[in-house]
């Protein structure tokens, strides 16, 4: 008897071929006649649930050794026929489907072998293999149907045994008396049972292992896209702000001095920023890219000093704070710090034109922090934006174990970042805007709301 049977699919299982695709019986059995080991083959993946194609080889050989066995015991019998049918029966559901489609399910499964059964026991020989039977057919519903229905299954085949054994058709030996077979066979049964549920249990946990690694999966790829988004934000955000100025110098050379060589430099340095920006967010996007690529080393708390240089360059008024040693930064935090101080730097750019600016590098033995403070001249911008700088700083932060605080000074604005060194107990308290609050734990004053409202542009 073939376990050609099944049960509703849940998530993640195979589905039943639908019946436009089985074919028509006449070209199936054409298929089978031209290949029955291929068609057999096909047959078997076709099934509606989602067991190993070995796992159901070894279910068939075993029933067909275990009715083999039965029907040579019952050599005595001959000519009756009633163990060939019985054999008919066991493997009745195989050319059903492979020939005609038809996906039978537990319950025939169930009728055909305690059938098949019965009509092994109606002619009792001593030692008899036909309740093994039994045994197969019930660890085969047991791994495809519900708990409720294997059980159902072997509480049947049990009674049955119990049936025929009242009437001492069911022989353990020849010189036993009768029920002495019964607890061996039941005992058996009781095992088939089992090792269905165990089958259908293992599944189970299968296609949840397979949903929480889809789960895993989605969440890995969302991180990565936040991850690359904030990259492109950050390198657009500084190029453009940098290159702003250079064209602004530009055009005032142009304007006033007429001087030609200035305003050619920093079309120069505009040029350079630009391909360089280009640069960076091809080598981000190209993770997305499955084609190999030129592999480029990522900034590093070391180019910081570089960043701020290329302010100054453009015209930003900015001065440049660090006499620590920057071995101990790692390759993480050295590229989160440059990324705070650049995203800063360009909000600077942004919503203070005409401030000054101070960038402080701070390393020592359990910390590294990055402080961007900057003036407010000229009173708060008008223009408002939606953007994600300060979200996208405070998840570079919260990534790293690391705590950012951005809010109004006496004087203008500050921004710090400041990341874990050593392997302690992982702190982040970070401030967004709308969220932030002042050490003690204080609202901030409605002036600063507005400023913040604004910030949100960043």
């Amino acid at each position: 008897m073939d376990v050609t049977q099944a049960i509703p699919s849940p998530a993640g299982a195979r589905q039943a071929a639908p019946s436009r695709q089985r074919g028509r019986p006449r070209d199936r059995v054409r298929a089978f006649v031209r290949d029955p080991v291929g068609t057999f083959h096909r047959a078997v993946t076709e099934l509606p649930f989602d067991y190993p194609p070995k796992v159901i080889i070894i279910a068939d050989i075993m029933t067909f050794v275990i009715g083999v066995a039965a029907t040579v015991q019952r050599h005595d019998y001959f000519p009756t026929a009633l163990p060939l049918v019985a054999m008919l029966l066991l493997f009745i559901s195989l050319p059903a489907f492979c020939l005609f489609g038809v996906v039978p399910n537990p319950a025939t499964l169930g009728v055909c072998g305690m059938a098949a059964a019965a009509l092994f026991l109606l002619q009792p020989v001593s030692t008899d293999f036909a309740p093994f039977v039994l045994v197969i057919v019930v660890g085969e519903v047991a791994a495809i149907a519900s708990v409720r229905v294997g059980v159902a299954v072997a509480v049947a085949a049990v009674a049955e045994l119990v049936a025929f054994d009242l009437f001492g058709h069911v022989l353990w030996s020849a010189d036993t008396e009768r029920f002495e077979g019964l607890p061996m066979y039941s005992i058996g049964i009781l095992l088939g049972l089992l090792c269905g549920l165990m089958l259908q249990y293992q599944r189970r946990f299968l296609y949840q292992e397979r949903h929480y690694q889809d789960m895993r999966a989605a969440q890995a790829a969302e991180e990565e896209r936040r991850r690359i988004a904030r990259e492109v934000h950050d390198v657009i955000a500084h190029s453009l702000s940098i290159t702003l100025l250079h064209l602004t110098a530009a055009r005032h050379a142009l304007e006033t001095d007429r001087d030609v060589d200035e305003a050619v430099e920093a079309l120069v340095d505009a040029e350079r920023l630009g391909r360089q920006a280009m640069a960076d967010i091809r080598r981000t996007v190209g993770v997305l890219d499955k084609r190999p690529s030129k592999l480029v080393p990522e900034p590093s708390v070391g180019d910081i000093e570089d960043l701020v240089g290329d302010f100054v360059r453009a015209g930003l008024d900015v001065r440049y704070r660090c006499t620590d040693d920057l071995s101990p930064v790692s390759a993480a935090v050295g590229l989160a710090l440059y990324r705070i101080g650049q995203e800063s730097l360009a909000n600077v750019v942004k919503h203070a034109p005409g401030a000054t600016a101070t960038v402080l590098l701070a390393v020592d033995d359990a910390t590294a922090a990055l402080t961007v403070s900057n003036t407010l001249p000229g009173g708060l911008p008008a223009q408002r934006g939606h953007g994600m700088g300060l979200s996208g700083m405070w998840q570079r932060a919260e990534l790293l174990g690391g705590r950012l605080t951005a809010g109004p000074t006496e004087d203008g604005w500050s921004v710090r970042a400041e990341f874990p060194l050593v392997a302690t107990k992982a702190w982040t308290s970070c401030s967004l805007p709308g969220l932030f609050v002042d050490a003690v734990g204080v609202p901030p004053p409605a002036g600063f709301r507005a400023w913040n409202a604004m910030r949100e542009g960043a």
